[in-house]
């Protein structure tokens, strides 16, 4: 495995492996196993012809909180060792001064999809991740790339941002990847109190119980009211959004025929969790 901290030394280290199948997963580091799963699925999608580049960059540009950024966890040399164990080819880890000129002027916006749910709440936080996700296709250069539906609303920007401006890249959606109780993994778990730590797989059940209802006929309106209640009900938890919505879209579900998105975002203490479910209606 090679390590690259410039954009010069990533380039030297693709030239050879261009050709193959060049597969991709971009991530902000505190790698866990959420990110070791992307890792893996990534390998085998490249196969034994193929290469598997991983970026390990915490991007100020998509932070609106500045304690948000400043209290994120780091630690590179364990995500060296985790990329090593699943067979990552290149790991890119640059500095914000690597990535961004000091006088840059060129933005990075969607203006449809990322209007409502997290993107209501966190505002040019998309435009950032829109901004270093493109600024990686164009360095990498990959023909895939890998990204978790934990971020759902995230992995449509994209999709959209892929579609409208060319890129010749496939994007590949993973499957949330969840601790024994349920609880999505995030890099932010580490900072939940033992009291928040156990009160937050209450997400994944109030998510389970909704799309029950859902299948079995319950209103959006009635899903929603039920997820925000058993959240409300946990102390020192503050909703910020539950919103049932169309998948594709990610604004009002018009047709119940079409695949649905519950997805969640709550603040347990001062720790922004979200988490979603794909809902369908009982045929």
């Amino acid at each position: 495995m090679q390590t690259a901290y410039s954009k010069e030394e990533l380039r030297n280290m693709l030239a050879p492996l261009r050709g193959g199948r060049l597969v991709l997963v971009p991530t902000m580091g505190a790698l866990h196993e959420g990110h070791a799963s992307l890792l893996r699925q990534a390998r085998v999608l490249a196969g034994d012809s193929g290469s598997v580049v991983a970026s390990v960059f915490l991007n100020p540009v998509q932070f609106d909180n500045a304690g948000d950024l400043s209290s994120y966890p780091q630690t590179p040399e364990a995500d060296l060792e985790l990329c090593r164990s699943c067979g990552v080819d290149v790991v890119f880890m640059p500095t914000p001064e690597v990535m961004y000129c000091a006088d840059r002027s060129v933005t990075m916006e969607e203006t449809h999809l990322s209007t409502v749910l997290c993107g209501a709440k966190r505002p040019g936080h998309f435009a950032g991740v829109c901004l270093v996700v493109s600024k990686l296709f164009n360095l990498v250069q990959p023909t895939d790339a890998i990204f978790g539906k934990k971020d759902y609303q995230q992995l449509a920007i994209l999709r959209r941002m892929v579609r409208d401006l060319d890129f010749p890249i496939t994007l590949h959606g993973a499957e949330i990847v969840r601790e024994a109780d349920g609880l999505a993994l995030s890099s932010r778990n580490v900072r939940l109190t033992p009291e928040h730590r156990a009160a937050a797989p209450s997400i994944r059940k109030a998510l389970l119980e909704a799309s029950a209802a859902y299948t079995n006929g319950a209103s959006a309106t009635d899903v929603c009211v039920a997820v925000q209640r058993s959240l409300e009900a946990i102390p020192g938890v503050r909703v910020d959004y539950v919103t049932l919505c169309d998948a594709e879209t990610l604004h009002e579900l018009t047709d119940e025929k079409r695949l649905a998105l519950l997805a969640v975002a709550a603040y347990f203490g001062d720790v922004r969790l979200i988490d979603n479910i794909e809902l369908t209606r009982r045929a």
